[in-house]
């Protein structure tokens, strides 16, 4: 929590006021039908519902981890390339694939194929500060609108 002074709101000298320094981020993915127009095994989204940005993008993963996977460097680069309007102390990230987050927190073992993203994704970690989180599918806004 970041500590504001309320002075210029007529609070009393001393006066601070706790608020929340982070942004929420939301990312997963979605499996296409296999006749789809795209001609890929999936999409890959992402939501940052304080600056109303919401990314799709068609992805021709190998499995669910490896779109989701997709989905969160996707994210990662765009908080990346985007510092004039992501200029944050930190960020909450969230996904609904419960194996992913916990494997990425180092509570279950990540399988050897995805190493090389898992560094992709600590390589961000050591430029960002970042919690990644579990939450319900209904509740990861980044899987809303997918068809719009």
């Amino acid at each position: 929590m970041l500590l504001v002074s309320l002075l210029s709101a007529g609070w009393d000298k001393g006066t601070y006021i706790a608020i929340r320094a982070d942004m929420d981020c939301f990312f997963g993915s979605y499996n296409l039908p296999e006749d789809n127009d795209f001609s890929k095994s999936g999409l890959v989204v992402f939501h940052i519902p304080e600056l109303g940005i919401r990314f799709k993008a068609p992805f021709d993963g190998i499995d669910e981890y490896h779109t989701d996977f997709a989905a969160l460097l996707a994210l990662l680069e765009f908080i990346d390339s985007n510092q004039k309007f992501m200029k944050r102390a930190a960020y909450q990230i969230f996904c609904d694939n419960k194996s992913l987050v916990n494997q990425l927190n180092n509570i279950e073992p990540l399988p050897d194929k995805f190493m090389g993203l898992y560094q992709k994704a600590r390589d961000y970690k050591e430029k960002y500060r970042f919690s990644l989180n579990w939450v319900k599918a209904d509740k990861n806004s980044a899987l809303d609108n997918l068809y719009d």
